[in-house]
């Protein structure tokens, strides 16, 4: 197989509402946490499980749907791909973030107590994660 995929698909609830921010070129930006947990069984039957926290950006007009629908806990399914963003703080430490940059945020499950209005259908995303500096 020649070339390369880079292709995330979550399904899991939110770890907190998302946060809209529009950049300088007029651009929506939401971010939020999505938590995916595994279960098993041990030797012994015992169950156990794992969480896994994955950071969120979507962009343009899904992102103004995902910030005005979307609440904390609620289940969704986010098809992206990975990205990896570095930068300094004003201390001079170097930090590193891996996030998903969704192209499609379906929401999924019951909707939240009191949600009279309609969703919207998922739309893919608009701009480069390029764009913002944070």
């Amino acid at each position: 197989m020649s070339g390369s995929l880079n292709k995330v698909l979550l399904i899991g609830n939110l770890g907190r509402d998302p946060e809209l921010k529009v950049t300088p070129s007029g651009q929506a930006l939401a971010r939020f946490s999505v938590a995916t947990t595994e279960t098993w069984k041990n030797p012994q039957g015992e169950k156990q499980s794992k969480t896994e926290w994955h950071n969120i950006v979507v962009w343009g007009k899904q992102a103004e749907s995902c910030a005005e629908y979307l609440t904390k806990g609620r289940s969704v399914l986010v098809e992206g791909h990975l990205q990896q963003r570095s930068w300094e703080t004003p201390e001079g430490q170097k930090r590193t973030k891996h996030e998903v940059v969704a192209e499609r945020v379906q929401f999924t499950g019951p909707k939240p107590q009191g949600a009279g209005a309609e969703e919207p259908e998922p739309v893919g995303a608009g701009a480069s994660a390029d764009e913002v500096p944070f």
